[in-house]
């Protein structure tokens, strides 16, 4: 049976691009075979490469959204560096940017200057608030939109709101430039144009608080921060184990209420208890029921407690550290791990969760130097060893 080859091969990305929301929607084109061209200042490059040094000496982030890339660094102030740009432009099947508001347009890289003078091409600006609206011109810095899209007052403690852990705008916004490209490719397959396509930070995580937006929108109050607890299922919480863990469970129905109480708690009189016989119930007295809960596995381990679980057909997991999470054995009996290339080295990564059967496994190529791949570009582009020598003397290059 033969191999499909991966389905974005033959597609040209060009990125203008700095920390995650862009280059982590143009790593998953990568993945798919894209060829990736990554636009970098000469002073450093994308910022996100100074923002630790985690990974061996790179930063960690940027190890995460740019594999598999070619790095380009380019002045695009220098009028010569711009017109490199907007030559590689010219062959790429799709551009995507997310420089700050109104820097795109005043180099003519905008989404609709470049789908106008490039027809095939899919165009996409990533911005924190859009183009227009009174936020336009607004900073966008993920823990900002996370705070206006409203996703901090749903999480923390009822005492205390807290962001989430993750890049959550950067990643939705990433997330949706990815399919919107996808679909934008799609439609040219069958018209011939490409197009612009435009992601609002702000707009992709409100589209992400959708439950709770709607819950408020049509009458219901302001969600209630609960910790990793259940808003309105008990019990649906993180409770301490003996070993110093954590076991998270939840029971979904009354069914298994009785289970609990028969098979973990070893409390078979609490199954039919009008205290705790109904959701409704133990919502109402969720200080006891959290209470007899505790004391039951905290004479457990983890293990034991996730076991006793299991058997009783009571869903619940491990409340994992990151550490724990790179030790997974489910990733491991997947086969997720890989190693990919990069500057210092081998560095281990994931396997992209999108598998594809009967195609070739994801390219997870290397992590690129700054500007490992500048003169490579500008001899494909026709230029001579002489121009591509006066364009690095000159800094336009690096």
């Amino acid at each position: 049976m033969s191999t499909q080859p991966l389905p974005l091969e033959g597609i040209t990305v060009v990125a203008v691009e700095q920390a995650v929301s862009a280059p982590f929607a143009t790593r998953q084109l990568a993945d798919l075979g894209a060829r990736v061209i990554k636009v970098e200042r000469t002073d450093g490059g994308d910022f996100a490469r100074g923002y630790d040094t985690a990974a061996r000496g790179l930063a960690s982030h940027f190890v995460w959204c740019n594999r598999g890339k070619e790095s380009v660094a380019l002045d695009l102030k220098d009028p010569r560096g711009l017109d490199v740009l907007h030559r590689l432009i010219a062959d790429a099947d799709v551009f995507v940017q997310n420089l700050a508001h109104g820097a795109a347009a005043r180099l003519g890289l905008d989404a609709a200057t470049l789908c106008a003078a490039h027809p095939r091409l899919v165009a996409v600006d990533i911005s924190g608030y859009g183009s227009e609206g009174p936020y336009a011109h607004k900073r966008a810095y993920d823990m900002l939109v996370q705070c206006e899209a409203g996703l901090v007052s749903v999480t923390g403690t009822p005492e205390q709101p807290v962001k989430a852990g993750i890049p959550a705008a950067d990643i939705a916004a990433a997330m949706y430039a990815f399919s919107g490209v996808l679909a934008a490719l799609v439609r040219r397959g069958t018209t011939g144009r490409g197009g612009p396509v435009e992601i609002s930070m702000l707009e992709a995580l409100a589209e992400w608080l959708g439950h709770p937006l709607h819950h408020v929108m049509h009458g219901g109050t302001e969600p209630a921060r609960t910790g990793v607890a259940h808003a309105v299922i008990a019990p649906y919480d993180a409770y301490a184990t003996a070993d110093g863990g954590q076991v998270l469970l939840s029971v979904q129905n009354d069914r298994e209420w009785r289970r609990l109480a028969q098979l973990v708690l070893n409390q078979p009189e609490l199954a039919d208890d009008p205290a705790f016989a109904t959701n409704a119930a133990r919502v109402t007295h969720r200080t006891k029921t959290d209470e007899v809960v505790a004391q039951a596995l905290a004479g457990l381990t983890a293990v034991e407690a996730v076991g006793r679980l299991e058997s009783a057909g009571i869903a619940c997991a491990r409340l994992n550290t990151v550490e724990d999470v790179a030790a997974h054995p489910q990733l491991a009996a997947r086969g997720r791990w890989r190693e990919v290339e990069s500057p210092v080295g081998p560095l281990r990564a994931l396997l992209p969760p999108i598998n594809l059967g009967g195609s070739q496994e994801a390219r997870m190529g290397a992590v690129p130097a700054l500007g490992e791949h500048t003169c490579v570009a500008l001899r494909a582009l026709g230029m001579t060893d002489e121009q591509v020598a006066e364009l690095r003397r000159d800094g336009v290059i690096a």
